[in-house]
Formats: structure tokens, sequence, C-alpha cells
């Protein structure tokens, strides 16, 4: 088990090597700004993964090196093949590592292979944020041979888009487009700053206080000694809200530290737990994922400007790519399918069934339906094997045999009831808009004004006394 020492969430992170990153960034002049950042991130990638960090200059390199040939061949068929071997390395490298031993697996299922007959399964692990940064590069020449990028001919300040460290292993995907110019010509503010610090600092509350708590009662009650139905529910909703703090709250933190260096990264979510549709909730829910396979799947499949079936094959395949793309095992393929098939039932009925309801009924009916799908979708997303997702929901609908309560499940959601409340309310823009009304009075604005600032530092030490004591979990998106 490899040991990710820099993880934003650690001690070694918060006190050691961002301070020392910040301070040298902001005394170096401004033509050495990227290498400082270049260095800190090559450092902070190869402090957890120093064979794989070769991996990953080798893949900014291919990159940079496309880069090149597109622009140089414009207009010629060479320019595409330039891109096409892009595409060729940058997927090849992707599914090697992450794809060979479940094509491998299934292969010897299919035939029946076993023992000395079977092929064995490649001795290599997932390098971590290989998704991300592969689905970055890959934007930056599909974008440049499509006129909306400019080549970069430096070959560093690609390398510093590629590795800059506070998106680096677990997202946003940052597209070139969004930095392009800001590689060589961003501005830095003690108003961006603050933002930025603000930024991390709730990301990083998120993470600790929230996602750790959330992940300790999922713990708790997986090693129950007699589980029940509503032991099953209540794991699934409290996996649910994990999920969505530890990610978004990596998402904060990384968007908050790239203000703090210049970079304005787009937002990766935007409260999808208030949505009305699965439609709604996947333009909420890592937006830089869904733009990505729209904007590079969708749209040149066809999108929905082709006849009926193909638009059901389009959709299918976006979402069958969504999933493997998280994880190279079936439930992973089951939970993108899962979710094609729910967005095209709401383009023909669902939604339209909405529409004709009383406006508050229909309200209610939506958002609660939305709630149930994406749970039981985060059920299928968190199981390792069809076998556990198939026990799951048989005991999540009464089909185990389970009681549905019992003294030990009521105990331990007690414990952590308050927890499952809190995380539920900050799941909404209820405080986001709370605050935003103090602060249209010109009293709550001088109030927040000074409050904001002690609630951050308040939320930094709360998470360094956790993390001292001991907290720790891996960010679930690593994985990926």
């Amino acid at each position: 088990m490899r040991c990710i020492v820099l993880l934003f969430s650690s001690i070694t992170f918060l006190y050691y090597f961002l301070p020392i990153v910040i301070v040298i960034y902001f005394l170096v002049p401004k033509k050495l700004k990227n290498f400082v950042l270049l260095i800190a991130s090559l450092f902070f990638y190869f402090v957890g993964e120093p064979i794989y960090s070769i991996l990953m200059i080798c893949s900014a390199f291919s990159g940079w090196a496309h880069g090149l040939l597109i622009e140089k061949f414009r207009g010629t068929k060479w320019s595409k093949v330039a891109l096409i071997s892009s595409l060729v390395v940058g997927f090849g490298l992707l599914g090697f590592f992450k794809y060979s031993n479940f094509f491998i697996t299934n292969i010897n299922n299919l035939f029946g292979l076993k023992g000395d007959a079977s092929i064995g399964l490649l001795s290599i692990a997932l390098p971590i944020g290989i998704s991300f940064y592969t689905f970055q590069i890959l934007s930056y020449t599909i974008d440049l041979y499509w006129g909306r990028a400019k080549v970069q001919k430096n070959p560093f300040d690609f390398a510093t888009y590629v590795a800059l460290f506070p998106q680096l292993i677990a997202g946003p995907i940052v597209r070139y487009t969004t930095v392009q110019d800001e590689l060589e010509h961003r501005t830095h503010s003690f108003e961006d700053i603050a933002y930025g610090v603000g930024r991390f600092a709730i990301g990083l509350g998120k993470k600790i206080i929230l996602s750790n708590t959330l992940a300790e009662f999922g713990a708790v009650l997986a090693g129950l000694s007699e589980k029940t139905v509503l032991s099953y529910w209540v794991y699934a909703i409290a996996f649910t809200l994990q999920i969505y703090f530890d990610f978004s709250g990596y998402s904060d933190m990384a968007i908050g530290l790239g203000r703090v260096f210049g970079f304005h990264f787009l937002e990766n979510f935007n409260y999808p737990y208030i949505s009305k549709s699965i439609s709604e909730f996947w333009r909420r829910w890592h937006m830089s994922l869904g733009t990505w396979f729209k904007d590079y799947v969708y749209i040149p499949l066809g999108g929905n400007r082709v006849p009926l079936g193909r638009w059901i094959f389009n959709t299918m395949v976006v979402w069958m790519f969504t999933g493997f793309w998280h994880g190279a095992e079936w439930n992973f393929i089951i939970w993108g399918l899962y979710f094609g098939v729910i967005l095209i039932l709401e383009k023909f009925f669902i939604l339209k069934f909405f529409d004709k309801l009383p406006k508050v009924l229909g309200s209610i009916i939506s958002h609660t339906y939305t709630l149930f799908l994406t749970v039981i979708g985060f059920v299928i997303f968190n199981e390792t094997s069809l076998a556990g997702v198939g026990k799951t929901l048989s005991a999540m609908f009464g089909g185990e045999g389970l009681a549905f309560s019992n003294s030990e499940t009521i105990y331990y959601l007690r414990s952590y009831i308050a927890v499952i409340i809190v995380a539920a309310i900050l799941s909404t823009p209820l405080l986001k808009k709370l605050g935003e009304y103090i602060c249209s009075k010109k009293i709550g604005n001088s109030i927040v004004s000074v409050l904001q600032p002690v609630c951050y530092i308040a939320i930094l030490l709360i998470c360094t006394a956790s993390l001292i004591n001991g907290s720790f979990n891996p960010f679930i998106y690593f994985r990926f």
C-alpha cells in the first residue's frame, strides 16, 4: 500500500510543504514562478509516486510534442495524424495501467481459462491521478486541432499545466483553454489570496470534519454484528453525503490553491443534492468531467442532432464511458449505464410527468425521486462487485430476511444523527443564501467581514487537532 504523504488533509502538506512553496513562489521574480510551481508539483507527486512520476512527465512531453506537430502541419492530413497519435498514446497508457487486468480477468472468465491455462494478471498499480491528467492533456491536443487553443511552445509551461499540484491527482479536470493565458500572464492580489485561503479552509473542513466523520459512521455500520434494513439505508445515505463532501471538498481546496497562485479554475460542484431531476444532478455534479465527455465524446458522436436511435446510442456510449472512467470494475459500468437509462427515460416520460403536476407537489416529488435514485446509484458505485450490489440492494428492500431495525442500529444512528443533519443542511445553499442576505445589510456586511476570517481560522484549528489525533482518510477519488 502506497503512502501519499502530501495529502491536502495532512500536517505535512498544511504546515511544511504549502507554506514553503508559497513563500518561495512570491519571493521569486515573475519569470521563475512557473518554474517554482513545476518543481513543487513534481516533488508533490514524486513523494507518493516515485516511479510513476516518470510516466506523468512522459505523458506531458507527449502532449506538448504532439501539440507542436498539430500546429506545424495545420491544414494538412498530418495534423490529424498527430492528433490521432496523441489520442492513441494518451488512451493507450490509461488503458494499459488502468484497464489491463480488468480485460485479462474477463477474458479468463469468458473462456473458462484457469490455472496454468489462464492469462496471468499484470503486476502494475494504478498511477494516482492518471485519469485526470490524461484527460487534461487530451483536452489540449483536441482543442488545438479544432483551433480553440493556442499552441504552447514552452515545454516547461506545458508541464506546469499538466503537473500543477492543486488539481493534479483528483481534479477538477482543468482544460488548457481555461488557463492558457494565465500560464504566461497572470496577476496576484490580496483579494485573490484571501479568497483562495478561505475557499481552501472550507474544503478542508468538508473533508476533515464532515467526510471523515461520515466515513467513520459508515465503518461502524459496515461492522455491525447484526445488520438491519435501516442500517443498510443509513449507510447508503451516509456514503452519499460522504462522497459529496470528500470530492467537493477536494475541489474547493484545489480551486482555492489555484486562486492563491493566480489561476481561476472553473467550479466543479454546484449543490447537486438540490436537483429535481437526474439531468439537473449531472449538470451540478463533477461538472468538469461531465462537460469533458459532452464536448469531446457526445457532440462529436452527433449529440442530439441525430435520429432518435442514434441519440439513444450516443447517450448510452457516453454514460458507459463515464462509468468506466471511474474504475475498471463492472459495477462502475453498470452505474454509468444506470444513469444513462434514467436520463433517456427523463427526456421522454419522467420530466413531462413532473411538469403536469401542481408546482409544489411536483417539486417535492421530483426532488424526492432524484435523491432516491442518487442514493441507489451510489450504492452501485460503492460496491466492489456485482454480487455485492445485488446483495446490498436486496437487503435495502427487505429481500435478505433482515429485521427492519434493532437496538444497535438505533444506538449508532442516535450517536451520529447530528452530523447527518448538519451534512444534509450544508449540502444545500441555505447557509450561502443566509450569508448573502446578511451581507446585503450594511451592518451585516461589517459583521461578516469580521466573522468570516475567524471562522476560517476555527476550521483550520479544528482540522489540525483532528489530524494530530490521527483522523485520516484518503480521498475517495484518488483511486480513479
